[in-house]
């Protein structure tokens, strides 16, 4: 026997005992294929049902020649908050807003409770004060309108001048 030959034996031998490893490893799959999968296609309702509970939060299984057309978005409206009916006191407002500047005197406000700085204010009335309060002045210092609390009502700061008045007289 020639070495060729003996080479080409052995290379058939060792080719065959592949191929059939091969075939074994594919009759193998194909039964655990059907051992795992054949379940699911004998009761392919009932595990679609079970696929679609349990996806229900997230989707929809659509298979593949399926045509669903979306549903239009669904936008929740607000429910829009009550206005608050109340006004606030003087003092309410004062402890809010008007104690930023007349709690320490900044910029120029007279300091609530010290009737000197206040007197010249006072003498020229209520009605001055209060117009200064809502629409701004530019005086010894500055008085920004309302404050700088724009969403007070004229009511509210009229009412926080009444009682920085009495308070300071």
């Amino acid at each position: 026997m020639s070495r060729d030959q003996k080479f080409f034996d052995v290379y058939s031998i060792v080719i065959g005992a592949l191929a059939a490893f091969a075939l074994a490893i594919l009759v193998l799959a194909l039964k655990m294929a059907d051992l795992t999968q054949g379940v699911y296609t004998r009761d392919a309702a009932e595990y679609q049902a079970a696929v679609n509970e349990r996806i229900a939060p997230v989707g929809q299984v659509y298979l593949s020649g399926e045509h669903h057309e979306a549903e239009a978005p669904k936008a929740e409206t607000a429910a829009t908050p009550d206005p608050v009916a109340t006004l606030l006191s003087g003092p309410q407002v004062y402890n809010e807003a008007c104690i930023a500047c007349h709690g320490a005197g900044i910029g120029g406000a007279p300091v609530l409770g010290d009737a000197a700085a206040w007197e010249p204010r006072i003498a020229k009335g209520e009605e001055t004060l209060g117009l200064h309060a809502i629409e701004g002045f530019t005086g010894v210092g500055y008085m920004p309108p309302k404050g700088g609390r724009m969403d007070l009502s004229d009511e509210e700061i009229l009412d926080a001048v009444s009682y920085m008045i009495e308070e300071s007289s």
